[in-house]
């Protein structure tokens, strides 16, 4: 019997759809006007990338936090924590715009990273109850919807700072009151409904086949990754961070060549829209060809990404679109195979810490991402950023070719937490 056949995971995910929807409205709204606004409060490009920065820290910072949590209380305490703290942020930051505050400002956006980490820890909990030949669907039915929210979001971009102009409020901070109301309502969603909670239902399942001893030795072996984990790591590392630098620039790329912010909403929708909707495409593939094959076809399509962006002209919206589509579907690609790699291989008593401290590397890489972009396009300009964009997202290739290679010599066998509760489910 499929995971998807089992009750307690049809809830799990239908719960985790709902939040996720919501969250990703509460993500993609910040993100589309965070580089303008910040532009617009310092008076600067070459410090327009700080934003992206600061909330990936944050970012960094929930994501250890929410992966210990989950795995000590669980996931629905873990995230409905982790999205309370991105709505928290989220009016810090419309208010150091009100009071024009910078240092408020960057605080509040390391607290609004927070709701970006857990969006992105709800996939773990998506995969906690699937059998080992559904991880990679169960992993993309999360993300994809996200998807609704996500392309909502950057759409409300001009109604939002409308009314936040009638409000007597930034317009620019408009979007972080919507950021607010869906983090917060993501959080009550999976308080009250996430329930049982599945990374401890997961556990229970598995506790009466698992020896003790794992138990007491999975803490120390946690300490050091395996090579498969690493790889995961790794393929996810290298997409965020090029993601991250292309897509930051992008809105003010294209406010310097006269496209309003409307225009840049619409094509940071096109680009969110493209990092989740083709999620349902990219598990099926991971669970048919196998993870590697998927993030070596994320690594080409940023390079194409990369290219498109560098090359198609700046007055050309539908160009740039395509460009910023091409990037997250690339983001896609890496983000759902390395996720499979990694939850195939963790065991369940060290599997939600293990989790956010790759999240951890993640999010960092994310901020480097976010932060050296601006540098790059005031020392350059914004081609020169995209290519070497494209160029980095090459290493994943021999990455996954070193991984084989290690892989061929010492052999892999599955983890016995992982592979009991798939026996349990199944």
């Amino acid at each position: 019997m499929s995971s998807q056949q089992i009750p307690q995971q049809r809830r799990t995910l239908a719960v985790l759809v709902g939040a996720q929807v919501l969250s990703g409205a509460g993500l993609a709204a910040g993100i589309t006007v965070g580089a303008l606004l910040a532009q617009d409060m310092l008076e600067t490009t070459g410090l327009a990338g700080l934003p992206s920065a600061m909330f990936t820290i944050g970012s960094a910072a929930a994501a250890v936090t929410v992966g210990r949590i989950s795995q000590r209380l669980g996931r629905r305490t873990g995230l409905a924590l982790g999205y309370a703290a991105g709505a928290l942020g989220s009016l810090g930051v419309v208010a150091a715009a009100v009071i024009d505050n910078l240092a408020l400002l960057f605080i509040a956006l390391f607290v609004y990273g927070a709701g970006t980490a857990t969006n992105l820890q709800a996939r773990y909990a998506g995969a906690d109850l699937a059998s080992a030949h559904h991880r990679g669907r169960a992993v993309s039915t999360v993300l994809v919807a996200t998807t609704v929210g996500a392309v909502v979001g950057p759409n409300l971009v001009t109604v939002m700072g409308n009314l936040a102009t009638r409000w007597g409020i930034p317009a620019l901070s408009g979007p972080f009151l919507l950021s607010a109301a869906a983090y917060a309502l993501a959080a009550l969603v999976l308080w009250v409904l996430l329930r049982p909670d599945p990374l401890l239902l997961a556990r229970t399942l598995a506790a009466d086949e698992i020896a003790p001893a794992a138990h007491e030795t999975a803490p120390a072996a946690a300490r050091t990754w395996s090579p498969a984990v690493v790889l995961g790591a790794t393929v996810m590392v290298v997409t965020q961070l090029v993601m991250v630098a292309i897509m930051t620039m992008t809105p003010i790329h294209m406010q310097h060549h006269g496209h309003s912010v409307g225009a840049a909403g619409m094509v940071i929708a096109v680009h969110v829209g493209a990092m989740y909707l083709p999620s349902p495409l990219s598990g099926l593939l991971v669970d048919r060809l196998g993870p590697r094959p998927v993030a070596a076809a994320a690594a080409l399509t940023l390079l194409a990404a990369g290219i498109t962006a560098a090359t198609v002209p700046a007055s050309s919206v539908p160009g740039l679109a395509l460009a910023l589509g091409l990037l997250g579907l690339g983001w896609n690609l890496g983000l759902v195979s390395g996720t499979t790699i990694i939850t195939d291989e963790v065991p369940l008593a060290t599997r939600a810490r293990t989790q956010g401290t790759v999240d951890l590397c993640i999010a960092v890489a994310g901020a480097g991402g976010g932060l050296t972009s601006g540098m790059i396009v005031a020392a350059t300009d914004y081609t020169v950023l995209a290519v070497t964009g494209g160029v980095i997202a090459l290493s994943i290739v021999p990455a996954l070719a070193l991984s084989a290679r290690v892989k061929a010599k010492t052999g892999s066998a599955p983890s016995p937490a992982n592979e009991t509760v798939t026996h349990e489910l199944r």
